[in-house]
This record gives structure tokens, C-alpha cells and sequence, in this order.
């Protein structure tokens, strides 16, 4: 989110000399995007950022895709997944070039810290709350967070106790916020469905000067590499531009309602290359009394369509639980499923909540995404089906 913030001390001009007590240079470190052209923030370290002392190879990251690519619609069960590392353990579910959706339920946080040199990093939190730990301060996060780390962040997370889910959507361009919702300067337009006062950015900068062995994994060309520095990499003493983590949160989203039903697009709270991201919230129905709040039969000719249930409720699909991921793939028509179009009639508000990601460029199913597969999913619409 476009929105300048800064933290720390910094010196008044940019690549002056800033030292600190004992006269020694502090080093600047310009982390940004599209090289010089893009957003970018200018950190100031203690210690020099390049000072490393090994560099191996983590692991390779294979994402293999079914074999089978026989056109259908398909239901995967997250809730089945498990995971030790928030970073190493997640599992890959569907992807193509500009986009990938993975879910981990971590049992711990890592001690290592991580960059994510190859995307972007969309976050829902679907369960949980900690803090996301960045060289730009601390940006704590909750149940319904959206957390967007830009490429290149470094991070940690720390948990609180209990059981987190993370959706991690990541992606090859930037996440944006749509276009149609910001002016000529970036500021977001009264029409849009929130403002800059529901961004929440880093805060409670804290400076790190401890010298040791710290690891950092850095995922970059489909693998992860390891690298050791000689001192704690979140030694920032200060940092100002538009280049940062921050969050916001599903519920601060405010959703749109008609006299008749609305298409997605209302419903749109993010962009990328190739794909959007739209939240469907708790809202009142539509209010005319001949209205069908079900959504109309709709064929994706354009688009994959999938959907993460942050709750078990959902106006048109029967046989879903929370943490379900419903695919459907570009030519397949697809809509109420039987009994939903005439029970949504009447009804005055629903309290569904879920993420939904359509892609212009078709996805794969990941191998792992077989073994948590509902492999009956696309006999639901069958009049008399039990699901």
C-alpha cells in the first residue's frame, strides 16, 4: 500500500553522511522494487547487511502438477495439513505462472529468518495471531488478517499460543490494491470498500545489536538457500518510503449491497498480474422482496475461480466446512448448488466469510492437493445429492 511511514532515526537528505555515537558510519540498504523505478524504502543498519560467513543450498522447491488435467470441478480439505515451519512446510495446492496458493498450520515459528526473493506474499490469516517481525518494526496480526509482505521483506513470525492457519497466496508482480479504488496519487476513493485508517503498517522498532551465527532463508529460483550473517539482521536504527509489510483485516472490509444480486467484482479487495482477490463478508441481503441473493449460474470463459471458506457458511455451496478450497476451472459452468437458490430467498443477511482468488491464466493442482482431495465434489450439483 503506497502510503508513505518511517521509524527510527534517520539523517534529513538521503545518502548523507549519519553516524552514530562513537563516529561510525551507519550503512544504507535501498530495498525496493522494478529496480530504481518502483517502491522502495531506504533502512539504516548498524552493521553492514552484505556481511556474510557461509552460503548452502536449503532444499528445491518442486511444485509437481496432477497428472490427470481432466476438466472438472474440485474441493480440497486444508483442515486435514499439517506442518512444523510456517516457511519450509507449506503445502503447495494450486499454481500457473503469476500465481500460487499454498496452506501450512505451522506448530511452531522458526527460528530462522526469511526473505522471499522469487514473489510476493499475500497472508490471510484464517486462524491465530502473533506478530510478523520484520527490519521495518512489528506488525502484529489476527484472525481475518490480510498480510501483504512485498518481495525481498526480511521477516519472522512469532506466535501466540494457540493453533494458526496461514493461506498464503504468492505472487509473481506485485499486490495491489485495485486501481478503480485509488485517485491520481494512490489515495483511496470514497467508493472505496476501506481506507487508509484500516492499513495497518510496522511499528515498535527494535534495534538488534547482538554479534553470532543468525541463519536467513532466502527463496529464490524454485529453492531455498541459506545464508549465515555475523550479526542479528534487524539492527535497523531507522527507515523511511513505501516499501513495507502491513495487514488488513477481512472485517474492516465493507461490503456492497443491491436491490438485486451483485456480481464479485464488488466484492474485489485485491490485484495482481493476472489474478484478483475478493473477500465475501457478513452483509445484509438484497433488499428487494423478488431478489435471489443466490448468485446466477456463471460460466468462468475467462478465469479460474477458487475459493478459501474462512467459516463453514456459504449462501450457494452445501458440502463445504471451514478451510475448504473449491476449484473451478475455466469452461465450467457453475452456480447454486440444488436447494440454495430457493432457500436464499426470503433471507435477510448472510454471515459467510471467504476468500476468493480468480485467475485469467489457468491453474494446476498440485500433487499434495490429491491426498486432501473430495473427489465426489463435482456430483453436488445433482439433483438429490446428499452433498
Amino acid at each position: 500500500m503506497p502510503i508513505y511511514h518511517k521509524a527510527g532515526r534517520i539523517p534529513p537528505k538521503r545518502h548523507s553522511v549519519f553516524r552514530n555515537t562513537a563516529g561510525s558510519l551507519f550503512y544504507e540498504e535501498l530495498v525496493g522494487s522494478e529496480g530504481f523505478s518502483g517502491l522502495s524504502s531506504l533502512l539504516y543498519h548498524l552493521r553492514r547487511p552484505t556481511s556474510v560467513l557461509h552460503v548452502r543450498q536449503r532444499m528445491e522447491l518442486t511444485w509437481a502438477a496432477d497428472a490427470d488435467s481432466t476438466l472438472r470441478l474440485r474441493h480440497f480439505r486444508t483442515r486435514e495439513l499439517h506442518g512444523a515451519s510456517p516457511v519450509v512446510n507449506r503445502t503447495p495446492l494450486l499454481f500457473n505462472a503469476d500465481v500460487a496458493v499454498s496452506f501450512v498450520r505451522p506448530e511452531r515459528a522458526d527460528e530462522f529468518f526469511y526473505r522471499n526473493a522469487q514473489g510476493d506474499e499475500l497472508v490471510f490469516v484464517s486462524e491465530g495471531s502473533g506478530v510478523l517481525e520484520s527490519q521495518m518494526g512489528e506488525l502484529p496480526f489476527r484472525k481475518g488478517d490480510y498480510v501483504v509482505i512485498p518481495r525481498g521483506i526480511l521477516h519472522r513470525y512469532r506466535f501466540d499460543p494457540g493453533s494458526v492457519d496461514f493461506l498464503i497466496i504468492e505472487s509473481a508482480g506485485p499486490v495491489r490494491t485495485p486501481l478503480r479504488y485509488r485517485n491520481d496519487h494512490g489515495q483511496l476513493l470514497e467508493v472505496s470498500p476501506f481506507c487508509e485508517r484500516d492499513i495497518r503498517r510496522p511499528e515498535d522498532l527494535t534495534v538488534y545489536e547482538e554479534q553470532d551465527e543468525f541463519p536467513v532463508v532466502i527463496k529464490s529460483r524454485n529453492q531455498l538457500t541459506e545464508i549465515i550473517l555475523d550479526h542479528h539482521p534487524f539492527d535497523v536504527v531507522g527507515w523511511d518510503g513505501y516499501y513495507y509489510p502491513w495487514a488488513l483485516n477481512i472485517e474492516d472490509f465493507e461490503p456492497r449491497v443491491g436491490r438485486f444480486h451483485l456480481p464479485p467484482p464488488v466484492h474485489q479487495t485485491f490485484e495482481g498480474e493476472g489474478y484478483v482477490i475478493c473477500s465475501f463478508c457478513p452483509r445484509p441481503y438484497d433488499f428487494d422482496p423478488a431478489a435471489i441473493p443466490a448468485p446466477y449460474n456463471h460460466s468462468n470463459v475467462m478465469s479460474d475461480e477458487v475459493i478459501y471458506y474462512a467459516n463453514a457458511e456459504f449462501m450457494s455451496r452445501k458440502g463445504i466446512e471451514y478451510g475448504s478450497i473449491t476449484f473451478h476451472p475455466c469452461g465450467m459452468p457453475h452456480g447454486p448448488q440444488p436447494g440454495r437458490m430457493e432457500d436464499s430467498i426470503g433471507k435477510e443477511s448472510t454471515n459467510e466469510l471467504a476468500v476468493m482468488l480468480d485467475t485469467f491464466r489457468p491453474l494446476r493442482v498440485s500433487r499434495q492437493a490429491l491426498e486432501i482431495e473430495d473427489k465426489k465434489y463435482y456430483l453436488s450439483w445433482k439433483e438429490g445429492s446428499a452433498e
